[in-house]
């Protein structure tokens, strides 16, 4: 499968240098990086976006997912390889990856979960992580980005 059109983020690189912005506000949220992955990588397959699993797939080993997480990932509600923290945050992930399932896309149980793991600042961190993932995964299956060779590996 081609590419549509050139990656919009290539097209106006202001649109890149605002994405790394985000990208590097969510590092600096406290969060572990082996939760950002896990949480990429889960809206990502959510979204279907080939090109993100591709990119981080090369990242799991840099950050020390082990093997169970990876695999399990879809299951993650009845795997016992994730912590209370990693579900509620991949949780969170489900709900605001798809909003327009549910009336109330982000119940107070589920709130109340992730906060009860993460302070406040780390669930800003969850946040933005979710929404900008959740961008790439639309631009990138919208243009067809190409899995074997996405811009951002060129």
């Amino acid at each position: 499968m081609s590419n549509r059109m050139k990656n919009p983020a290539e097209v106006i690189p202001q649109a890149y240098k605002g994405i790394g912005n985000l990208l590097a506000a969510v590092a600096d949220g406290g969060l572990p990086e082996t939760t950002t992955e896990l949480i990429a990588m889960r809206v990502s397959s959510l979204n279907g976006c080939a090109a993100c699993l591709q990119g981080h797939a090369v990242r799991v080993e840099e950050v020390g997912l082990p093997i169970e997480k990876i695999v399990g990932l879809a299951a993650y509600r009845e795997s016992p390889f994730f912590s209370e923290a990693e579900k509620a945050a991949l949780a969170l992930a489900d709900a605001v990856t798809r909003l327009a399932d549910s009336e109330d896309a982000v119940p107070d149980e589920l709130w109340r979960e992730v906060t009860k793991h993460y302070d406040e600042r780390q669930t800003a961190a969850l946040i933005l992580c979710i929404a900008t993932h959740n961008l790439f995964n639309r631009v990138n299956v919208t243009v067809r980005e190409d899995a074997e060779n996405p811009f951002w590996m060129r």
